[in-house]
């Protein structure tokens, strides 16, 4: 459940974080001087920018080949990555909640023990957030079934928590693989259009070939550019996941060691 509502709090953020966007567009076209200049920029040739011309803001680009890949392919190729983005930095909140000081950690169950016992060791784990805490807990509360239980508890219960913090993922690949895949539909859909437009006209015009061609390839540069986006941050994700991983499987060992010596005692 809190996953769900951390999802929802990622895709409001950038909800508002677009309509203010949106706003602030609005109000620059409401500006005559500044309609007056996006038209003039919009009316400029690359030789006129190269020869010193003022430049087209950013978002105004943006927004004029979005209209020109097609709205859409367009809206799709938006869509994987605002909702691969959100799945994303989701798992990384996820995962930085999940980081647990593990040195620290072990050396409080050890005081634990010490102290009180068990018990007193699985109350301070099940008080402990993060995956590693709750690796302890699940192998403490099956201590007076030996060691040996104990360890094969700890090793079950940490391909658990790995499962939970892949969790989300497959659909971020999915995001990454969906992406271009909607941008070359819509060159070929583009470049068939095209083709379309030159048998209309029974001529090769090169003006029709080349705005054609321009618009299909749109959609797949879009699809690259989401797809690349998603793939930084579904990798950084993965040398987190394997971060706490590692560290999870030495502290399991280190938790062994240290009932092996309480046992002892």
């Amino acid at each position: 459940m809190k996953k769900f509502f951390m999802f929802l709090a990622v895709c409001g953020i950038m909800a508002v974080s677009a309509n203010y966007a949106a706003a602030q567009e609005k109000e620059d076209v409401a500006e005559p001087a500044a309609t007056e200049q996006v038209a003039e920029a919009a009316e400029m040739s690359s030789a006129d920018l190269l020869s010193g011309g003022e430049e087209v803001p950013l978002h105004q680009a943006i927004k004029s080949k979005f209209i020109e890949g097609g709205p859409g392919f367009m809206s799709c190729i938006i869509l994987c990555l605002i909702l691969g983005l959100a799945l994303a930095i989701e798992r990384i909140i996820y995962l930085s909640f999940s980081k647990t000081n593990t040195k620290k950690l072990l050396a409080k169950i050890e005081a634990a023990l010490a102290e009180g016992g068990i018990e007193a060791a699985k109350d301070l784990c099940r008080n402990t957030r993060g995956p590693v805490a709750s690796i302890f807990y699940q192998g403490l509360l099956r201590y007076d079934q030996g060691i040996d239980v104990v360890e094969k508890t700890v090793v079950s219960y940490g391909s658990v928590q790995m499962s939970l913090m892949e969790d989300g993922l497959s659909w971020i690949s999915l995001f990454i693989a969906l992406a271009p895949s909607l941008g070359f539909l819509g060159t070929v859909i583009g470049m068939v259009q095209a083709f379309d437009a030159i048998e209309r006209a029974g001529d090769i015009s090169p003006n029709i070939v080349a705005g054609g061609m321009k618009v299909a390839l749109i959609t797949t540069v879009a699809g690259l550019i989401v797809a690349m986006i998603l793939q930084v941050f579904y990798n950084y994700i993965l040398s987190r996941i394997d971060k706490l991983s590692i560290d999870m499987e030495d502290s399991s060992i280190s938790l062994i060691d240290t009932l092996v010596k309480f046992n002892r005692k």
